[in-house]
């Protein structure tokens, strides 16, 4: 992993993966799938999108920065299918931009700097900067993982 700096590059890898992941969950699913919520719960399409904006949210507390006005917002539309609703591809291209920045901050990031210390949230909640980089590899892995299972759910289902 060029650039990225030894004690990071499994954060790298995870962030890699969890992008893979997501393509596959994602390949060949109709608007109607990737929206679809199976026994009412999250659709393929939401754990897409908050993989991406949780990862970029963690990923802002890291740097030491609050989230914007924009994050938040996003935060809270990250179920919403849009009008029109986002297609499979849309969504990879989106995945694939928020790992591209996320590694891309990986590689700037000062090794000596890790364990400095970042406040996260409203609350102010403790944690590090390499707490927080791992929180974000490994929450990325865990919802690509349930869009790939939401995948064979959907499609089991009969879904359209």
């Amino acid at each position: 992993m060029d650039g990225v700096p030894a004690w990071l590059v499994p954060v790298a890898h995870m962030l890699q993966h969890a992008q893979e992941d997501a393509a596959e969950a994602l390949k060949g699913l109709t608007a109607d799938q990737v929206w679809a919520r199976p026994g009412g719960g999250a659709s393929i399409g939401f754990h897409v999108r908050h993989l991406m904006g949780a990862l970029d949210r963690l990923f802002t507390y890291a740097r030491g920065e609050s989230l914007t006005a924009d994050q938040v917002r996003a935060m809270k539309t990250e179920g919403d299918p849009g009008a029109p609703p986002a297609v499979a591809a849309t969504l990879l291209e989106e995945l694939a931009g928020a790992t591209s920045r996320a590694i891309d901050q990986l590689r700037a990031t000062d090794p000596s700097t890790l364990l400095d210390p970042r406040a996260v949230g409203r609350q102010q909640l403790p944690s590090t900067v390499l707490g927080l980089l791992v929180h974000g590899g490994e929450h990325s892995a865990r919802h690509a993982g349930q869009a790939m299972t939401l995948r064979h759910v959907a499609l089991r289902a009969g879904v359209p």
